[in-house]
């Protein structure tokens, strides 16, 4: 095939989940790989354990915990492949993960920039799979939510999802150059969660598109879920409200948001209206939002100006 993949792989206390996911990655197909390792300031044996399985890989030990987004941007900007995939420490690729998603690029139009195979749900630090679906890709919501695509029937058009989950993403190298903003491909302000959701809007909004090639095979350990909020920690669940918020104030145009008006506000007073009363330990996101203002703003318009695509023909996405 000819074409490289720089493999990013990035943790924070990942150690349990590494035996099984560096296997994956060890037996993928695809004759030219390359692994780029971030590690966030981990306690226990992360870096360690990369080694033993990579001795080549690339590493970059940050001394403190930089986040998801700023990490995987670290990777990025070194990264010698036509293809960047992104695995996530709990995620396991079968063997020709890699190899069945660059074919399906290079048969697909240039205007696809990222891929996702179907990930199905795992369990445990062995990342034991089920047959539960887990994400065939993200699809937005007039609310203003998005969530991973767990049925067929949930795909607008076939095998074109909105966007796609980052536990297993490839992106082209090209689609990457053409969106990133200000040096970055995922917005640090993000830190981590929902970043793969702006990303996916971004390369929309700049006219690109996104593929399931649902014969590649990968499974997930999912634990940040809707239904298990009340269990994350206090850090996940206030980045979580925060990117709510910064994921529309960067995207999202004046037709858009009049249109779901009716829908996001009413979620957006749920939202609210639980960080002043029952999670107050989100409470921190808004003021956040407000301080940082003038920076969401820089953004939004240097998204705005480079747009491609209006948001009348985005509108039928957000459902």
């Amino acid at each position: 095939m000819g074409r490289r993949v720089t493999v990013v792989l990035i943790t924070w206390n990942s150690a349990p989940y590494l035996r099984r996911c560096l296997e994956g990655i060890a037996q993928q197909t695809h004759p030219d790989v390359e692994l780029i390792h971030v590690d966030n300031a981990s306690a226990d044996h992360s870096v360690a354990r990369v080694l033993e399985v990579f001795p080549r890989a690339r590493q970059i030990k940050n001394p403190e915990n930089r986040g998801f987004a700023a990490a995987a941007n670290q990777a990025i900007r070194i990264a010698s492949g036509d293809y960047v995939a992104l695995c996530n420490p709990d995620a396991f690729l079968t063997p020709e993960y890699l190899a069945r998603i660059v074919e399906a690029f290079e048969r697909a139009a240039e205007k696809f920039g990222a891929a996702t195979g179907k990930l199905l749900r795992a369990k445990g630090y062995e990342i034991v799979p089920t047959e539960e679906i887990d994400s065939l890709g993200i699809r937005m919501t007039r609310s203003g939510r998005h969530f991973d695509i767990t049925e067929n029937r949930e795909l607008r058009t076939e095998n074109e999802p909105f966007g796609v989950s980052g536990a297993a993403a490839v992106y082209r190298k090209s689609f990457i150059i053409d969106i990133t903003i200000n040096n970055e491909y995922f917005d640090e302000d993000f830190f981590a969660y929902r970043e793969d959701a702006d990303v996916a809007w971004r390369g929309r909004l700049f006219g690109w598109r996104a593929m399931l090639v649902p014969e590649a095979i990968a499974y997930h350990v999912r634990s940040v879920t809707p239904e298990r909020r009340r269990s994350l920690s206090p850090e996940i669940n206030m980045h979580s409200v925060k990117n709510r918020f910064l994921l529309r104030l960067k995207n999202e145009g004046a037709y858009l948001a009049l249109r779901n008006a009716p829908f996001e506000l009413a979620r957006d007073l749920v939202v609210i209206g639980a960080a002043l009363t029952i999670e107050r330990t989100s409470l921190p996101a808004l003021g956040w939002l407000w301080r940082n203002r003038r920076r969401i703003l820089e953004k939004r318009r240097e998204i705005q100006k480079r747009r491609r695509v209006s948001d009348r023909r985005l509108a039928e996405w957000f459902r």
